[in-house]
């Protein structure tokens, strides 16, 4: 396993510099903590393969050259596979500077990606999205006033009609992730969670094996945002 550097302030290739929120900075030194200590490869959520959201993204019918961000995705492997597969518009968000950094050196350099490096409940979008992805960030907002924050950016940075993936521990699933809370949910619980403007188009379980070998159940649901 290797280290991640640690980074304070804003690096050169990011587009935004960390939002921070009341109580932002914290979560930025846990989850930069996390990646630079264990590696993209050695925390709880790694996937070498992304393949249900691949699937879900096929199901959906995403078009190659529709915007599309992955919200908590700074260690993930999806934007590997979506470079891959020609996607034209990727965004990555994450809180960690260090696990973005990570990925973005997995890439080719003309890879057609931007790197954003913000706390979701305080990033302000600059534009709209056709598809919105997330696997694994909602379910740490255990409090009600961070999930509505998290839907009010969500309003903020989707285009009508847009198509929206969620992933979280299901109703079975661990009830501590990385040394904090999260908040599980049943497909009809995150489809409430999402509100009335989500319609639902499919649901999912996976169960997710850690790199230590621990099954994580997982929730997964896809829809639009009317």
């Amino acid at each position: 396993m290797f280290a991640l550097p640690m980074h304070t302030g804003k690096l050169p290739w990011l587009d935004s510099a960390v939002a921070e929120p009341a109580g932002s900075r914290g979560r930025v030194d846990h989850w930069d903590d996390a990646y630079s200590t264990r590696g993209v490869q050695g925390v709880s959520w790694y996937q070498p393969v992304p393949r249900v959201s691949l699937e879900l993204i096929e199901m959906l019918e995403i078009p190659h050259d529709a915007a599309l961000i992955d919200v908590g995705g700074g260690g993930s492997f999806l934007v590997d596979e979506l470079v891959k597969r020609d996607f034209t518009d990727v965004t990555v968000l994450d809180i960690s500077s260090s696990a973005l950094e990570a990925t973005r050196h997995r890439l080719p350099a003309h890879a057609p990606v931007r790197w954003v490096c913000a706390d979701i409940l305080g990033w302000e979008p600059d534009r709209r999205y056709d598809l919105w992805h997330d696997r694994a960030a909602f379910h740490f907002l255990v409090d009600e006033r961070d999930r509505a924050d998290y839907l009010s950016t969500m309003c903020a940075a989707v285009s009508p009609g847009a198509r929206v993936i969620v992933a979280t521990f299901a109703a079975d699933g661990p009830e501590i992730c990385s040394g904090l809370p999260v908040f599980r949910y049943s497909a009809a619980d995150l489809t409430r969670a999402l509100g009335d403007a989500f319609e639902l188009v499919a649901t999912q379980r996976e169960e997710h094996v850690t790199p230590r070998g621990v099954t994580q159940p997982f929730t997964w649901v896809a829809g639009s945002f009317r």
